[in-house]
């Protein structure tokens, strides 16, 4: 059992989490994409950056916790909610842009590698990913999760010619300077998987 799929370990990190959300993120997505574009989260946890994607973008929610997923679709009935892993990413669906906020650290480097290649094919012509990460060195483990930090130079390495690098920019969460994002656009090496959505 994954640690967010204990209903104990969920209300913990949603407490946790209160006062911090996406909005610089947010904003860096909506200067390179236009609005209604669709937008998949990886890694939806209790919803706040949604609800600012989804101010300007068509919104897919996903994460691998069915806790989470079941405490948004108990409010939003309505909302487009995925199950998914961000190292398999098993769906056949295709979109404008794919957003995380600190969840892909949670990969080690090879799953990392996986999952930007996946991401790679679930992404229209043109299209953009933006995550974010701890910004630092090395892996650490707290209470059964690990945590991969990343630095721009560590980051760049992973991506491969799927991708043309847009920016790569340091941001302040809690302490100055202890993030990053990254923000990619498909490259025209990349390669579509077959879609049964017109998303």
């Amino acid at each position: 059992m994954g640690f967010y799929d204990d209903e104990d370990n969920v209300e913990t990190y949603v407490k946790m989490a209160e006062g911090y959300d996406g909005r610089e993120l947010v904003a860096a997505l909506r200067q390179h994409l236009p609005p209604g574009a669709t937008v998949l989260e990886l890694g939806m946890g209790p919803g706040k950056d949604l609800a600012l994607l989804a101010e300007a973008f068509t919104t897919t929610d996903s994460d691998h916790s069915e806790i989470f997923l079941r405490r948004y679709r108990r409010d939003h009935p309505d909302a487009d909610v995925l199950v998914l892993d961000a190292v398999t990413l098993e769906t056949e669906r295709c979109f404008d842009a794919i957003f995380s906020n600190k969840v892909l650290h949670h990969l080690s480097v090879d799953e990392l590698r996986k999952s930007l290649h996946l991401q790679a094919a679930r992404l229209n012509a043109d299209g953009l990913l933006l995550h974010s990460f701890w910004y630092g060195e090395g892996t650490e483990e707290h209470h059964g999760l690990r945590f991969t930090y990343h630095t721009d130079a560590s980051l760049m390495a992973i991506v491969d010619s799927e991708f043309e690098k847009v920016a790569c920019v340091r941001y302040t969460e809690i302490d100055e300077g202890d993030s990053l994002y990254l923000l990619l656009r498909r490259s025209s090496q990349a390669q579509s998987l077959p879609s049964t959505d017109a998303s």
